[in-house]
């Protein structure tokens, strides 16, 4: 079944039903690997009800890095405030599951079940439960070890894959955090199927997602390449390079820009951009696998030529010619980036304390639609009252 929805603003409800409309989610997290299951969930329509600890979750109050997760990854979501440490916290937690169909949480291992919240626990009396976990390794060896983005891209290859020789690097993001949010999202996908499928009174399960595993995903490409070549791959910035131009230049004012021409058409029509037919006259560079063999040299003619060149005035040469290009853009510009604006991207959001904020939506369309913000950035217990009160009325 197909859904039609209308791309909505803060405060407007979608016209029509949301894919998962009717689906109510708990979600017991913090950081920013569960709230990434959950938001994309309540983006495309589920009732998400964000359980959180007395005085709010940590990770609204985060300096530095980490000041704009709360608002990145928790939007179209409920808060409750419950002290689940609490004989009578603990029991409107089980409530409150009990009503729900999904369950979600990315506390340290153990934490769910000492609380008595763990899928073994919970799965006797609510056996059409969605349960999912997300940890930083699946069973396994190292199951019981902390895990933080930063450790598993080490552990998988990541970090060494990104940096210089004997320099790694992490990516500059929280990736596997949120890439491990996703394939959590997706596992509740695809376990909702399974159970409206089979239609028992059985038929939850328990999911699991883990930053090492998704890691080892992202590096599969480097794996398969030693499999294949029995050479360890080498990180990314010593590249045997299968394209001679396919580099970052500085151009005028240090400006920087990355250009790429993979191929003879492409090369030749790159020095016409930037008036240089001597290279493209040269028989010495006639061929990509000949460019590749001096690709150092021919790296420092272009930047000879490139470094005297405007950075507008090029782009718009390398935009007319067709040839792949992009400048190296910070994330605060990505608020003005025309393109990510026309296509729906950027959503303004009423935060928790009332300043209208830019959020970044789901990167995907549903019948021309984006999945959209649709209601503020939910306050400490905005909604305890509201959500409670359905236990009793129950």
């Amino acid at each position: 079944m197909t859904a039609d929805f209308s791309l909505e603003t803060p405060m407007q409800k979608p016209t029509t039903r949301l894919p998962l409309d009717g689906v109510r989610v708990i979600e017991f997290t913090h950081m920013v690997m569960g709230p990434s299951c959950g938001m994309i969930l309540a983006d495309l329509g589920a009732e998400v009800i964000k359980i959180e600890p007395p005085g709010g979750d940590k990770t609204r109050h985060l300096p530095g890095l980490g000041v704009g997760f709360f608002r990145s990854f928790n939007r179209n979501k409920k808060s409750v405030v419950l002290d689940v440490h609490t004989e009578q916290g603990l029991a409107d937690a089980k409530a409150l599951i009990g009503q729900s169909d999904v369950l979600i949480e990315n506390f340290r291992p153990g934490l769910m079940d000492r609380l008595g919240l763990g899928y073994s626990t919970l799965k006797a009396e609510y056996p059409r439960l969605i349960y999912v976990s997300h940890k930083g390794f699946l069973p396994g060896p190292y199951e019981h070890r902390l895990a933080l983005d930063e450790v598993v891209q080490n552990m998988a290859g990541l970090t060494y894959m990104t940096g210089p020789v004997g320099r790694p690097l992490r990516a500059g993001s929280s990736v596997n955090d949120i890439m491990g949010g996703m394939f959590g999202a997706i596992g509740v996908l695809a376990a909702l199927r399974e159970r409206d499928r089979d239609g028992g009174t059985d038929t939850g399960q328990e999911i699991q997602s883990a930053l090492f595993e998704n890691c080892c995903l992202l590096a599969m490409q480097h794996m398969q390449q030693f499999q294949m070549t029995g050479e360890i791959p080498p990180p990314f910035p010593s590249r045997v390079s299968a394209w001679s131009v396919y580099d970052t230049f500085t151009v005028a004012r240090g400006e920087q820009l990355f250009i790429g021409a993979v191929s003879d058409k492409q090369f030749i029509t790159l020095c016409q951009v930037i008036n240089r037919p001597d290279l493209s006259a040269d028989p010495t560079l006639a061929t990509n696998a000949l460019r590749v063999g001096v690709r150092p040299l021919l790296l420092q003619r272009l930047a000879e030529t490139l470094q005297h060149l405007e950075l507008d005035e090029l782009c718009a040469k390398l935009e007319a010619a067709g040839l792949p290009y992009a400048k190296v853009v910070r994330p605060d510009q990505l608020v003005t980036d025309e393109h990510l604006i026309a296509s729906g991207g950027l959503a303004p959001m009423t935060s928790d304390t009332g300043d209208i904020t830019q959020v970044v939506l789901l990167p995907l369309m549903m019948n021309g639609r984006r999945p959209g913000v649709r209601q503020p950035l939910a306050r400490v217990g905005e909604h305890t009252e509201e959500v409670l009160s359905r236990l009793h009325s129950a």
